[in-house]
């Protein structure tokens, strides 16, 4: 049988549809929680584009079958706990995508048909280089900066006002006239000449942190190398301590308008005009297009600069420049009908594969890594690349030795693309996938169609039980604060915590945990002292959480939080669920078909509950 995700939709039967609809909803709201909500992307943005796109296709053809959580009714993830929650006047929506001129003309086609407009008449549009950056909303009142916040899920965000206050770019008082009460839209971002150099500082303070811990001294805090540039500015926005962002290089171009108190231009590039009067930085290469019919070339043009600009930019934004046609199209979706952005290919590069690694996740999924000659692609230093899985590498026929061109796309590990055949060194070998793990030495399988081999290790495995803790302790999850994946790892070489269980076991432990240098009386800093008493409290804190976190925390494939919401909403209690999940194992029991009846819980991810609990 055909996986689901590679059939046309409209081979789909119905069933089939919905059990995609519901693991893509999954999928995507994960994607989505770890690009806006923690900053960091697991895939590229092309490989998210496709998810949405897979889901808007099956949409399209089943409508009855659409989702309350479809990901085509909202806009990021929810706000980060750690700050105040604030609500967007209007809400901050995101753009659909296009990746060439025929994908273009049909969208300009879609204006003209839903404005009645004939071909005569011209669509004026104002071109935008996408920043790769921070979305924020900047409220002003009487003139004067009283508020900013993040993206957040589109209707409300984290409020960062204390953080944005120390970008020196953003007005704090508009030049008049000005509406009485007004927000503006921007992006914070970092350029690539001051991101290499604050990584290039990261990276040296993370070495003498490692220095210092392997001569057995206090290793202060936590040091975190950013991938990107929009990584690195999120992060730095997102700081706690607003001392921490003043010091990080941080930038603000302005593009937009939300709620405002009274109309502050007719067109939208007059109101670009407005920005720069009240104060604030506008792209410099936003330009006023006359026509449709430049948008091509002006997409070229700015392609061809993208290596050379200061900033990163992943495409370019068109918006219809008459306000109100813009608020006659409106939105569909999460998404305005009056502007799109046109994607930029993947940037490239050619580079030496030195190595191949074998990780193992905490599903026991075996994924390969590859380890490269570091080269710099779009002004980041790549030393690794996805190669997905070993039929990837069997297709492609990588091998040790081999000159590769790999690509970044969307600012995440990037992949190898193509093998450089005329560049292969003699006595190169095809790699060999292992077929037991490297972190323990069980069986590594493929089950059925699966594409990904695992280990058979199950918590025997050192490495999946390291990451299912992590997992299991993480923001989303159990959310323990002060078990982050330092002091887990740590805890688990010392053999105090291999299952979850053992968290909530580890106050037996305090003394011995005392005795650590950092943790205990011996640390010089007071708050050292204090870190073991913090950190039972923190377990003790949280012996009691919702149905739907624990179910999310255990880490079971397939089961992600829209899943476990499901479960949760059904089943109402942990005794249930549990009894439930283990009479479930007999096929054709009433506990089988009630799982089965559930909306969203198809038979692959019915056979993983089963498989967890057995």
């Amino acid at each position: 049988m055909t996986p689901l995700r590679t059939r046309d939709p409209a081979s789909l039967t119905e069933a089939e549809a919905a059990e995609e609809l519901a693991a893509l909803a999954a999928e995507i709201a994960h994607h989505d929680a770890l690009y806006h909500g923690q900053d960091a992307p697991e895939i590229s943005d092309a490989e998210y584009d496709a998810l949405v796109a897979r889901n808007r296709a099956i949409e399209a053809r089943f409508p009855a079958l659409l989702r309350p959580d479809s990901p085509s009714r909202r806009v990021g993830a929810a706000a980060a706990e750690g700050f105040a929650k604030s609500r967007h006047g209007e809400p901050m929506l995101s753009l659909n995508n296009v990746f060439s001129a025929g994908e273009f003309a049909e969208f300009c086609a879609s204006i003209r048909r839903f404005l009645g407009l004939s071909a005569e008449e011209a669509l004026r549009f104002v071109a935008e280089p996408k920043i790769d950056g921070l979305s924020i909303n900047l409220l002003y009142e009487d003139g004067a900066f009283v508020k900013g916040a993040t993206r957040g899920d589109g209707v409300e965000g984290e409020d960062v006002t204390q953080n944005l206050l120390t970008i020196p770019d953003l007005p704090r008082h508009l030049r008049a006239p000005f509406p009485a009460r007004i927000e503006i839209r921007g992006e914070v971002f970092m350029d690539k000449a001051d991101f290499l150099a604050f990584r290039a500082a990261q990276e040296a303070a993370l070495a003498e942190r490692e220095a210092r811990r392997a001569r057995g001294e206090k290793l202060g805090d936590a040091i975190v190398v950013p991938a990107n540039p929009r990584n690195a500015a999120a992060g730095s926005v997102r700081q706690l301590d607003a001392r921490v962002t003043a010091a990080r290089p941080l930038k603000l171009f302005a593009y937009a308008m939300g709620a405002s108190s009274e109309p502050a231009a007719e067109s939208h590039h007059a109101f670009l005009q407005r920005l720069e009067h009240w104060g604030f930085k506008v792209n410099p290469l936003s330009t006023l297009l006359e026509t449709e019919a430049a948008a091509e070339d002006f997409q070229r043009r700015i392609g061809d600069q993208r290596a050379a600009l200061g900033y990163d930019i992943d495409g370019v934004v068109y918006k219809l420049d008459r306000l109100d046609w813009q608020r006659r199209l409106g939105f569909v979706g999460r998404a305005p009908r009056w502007a799109i952005a046109w994607k930029f290919p993947a940037e490239q590069a050619t580079t030496v594969l030195l190595d191949i690694e074998i990780q193992v996740g905490r599903t026991g999924a075996l994924t390969p890594r590859a380890v490269m000659q570091p080269v710099t692609v779009g002004g980041v230093v790549v030393r690794h690349a996805t190669l997905h899985n070993e039929d990837e590498i069997a297709r492609k026929d990588i091998r040790i030795g081999d000159t590769v061109r790999i690509q970044r796309a969307g600012d995440v590990i990037p992949q190898v693309v193509e093998v450089l055949l005329d560049k292969r060194p003699p006595g190169a070998q095809p790699f060999v996938f292992p077929t037991t793990c490297p972190a323990c030495g069980s069986h590594a399988i493929r089950d059925g169609e699966d594409v990904v081999r695992r280990c058979t290790g199950g918590l025997v495995c050192p490495a999946q039980a390291v990451e299912r803790l992590k997992h299991f302790v993480s923001r989303r999850a159990m959310d323990i604060e002060g078990l982050g994946e330092e002091n887990i790892q740590k805890l688990f070489d010392e053999g105090l915590v291999r299952s979850p269980a053992d968290i909530f076991r580890l106050a037996r432990h305090a003394d011995r945990m005392r005795q650590w240098e950092g943790w205990g009386a011996s640390a010089k800093k007071p708050e050292e002292a204090r870190k073991v008493a913090k950190l039972l409290d923190a377990i003790e804190a949280r012996r009691n959480v919702p149905l739907e976190r624990f179910i999310f925390a255990l880490g079971i494939r397939r089961i992600g939080e829209q899943n476990a919401k499901l479960l949760a909403r059904h089943y109402h209690t942990l005794e249930e669920w549990r009894a439930k999940m283990i009479a479930a194992h007999v096929i054709g029991s009433e506990a089988r078909e009630e799982l089965g009846s559930i909306q969203g819980i198809g038979p692959a991810i019915a056979e993983e509950l089963v498989e967890f609990f057995a």
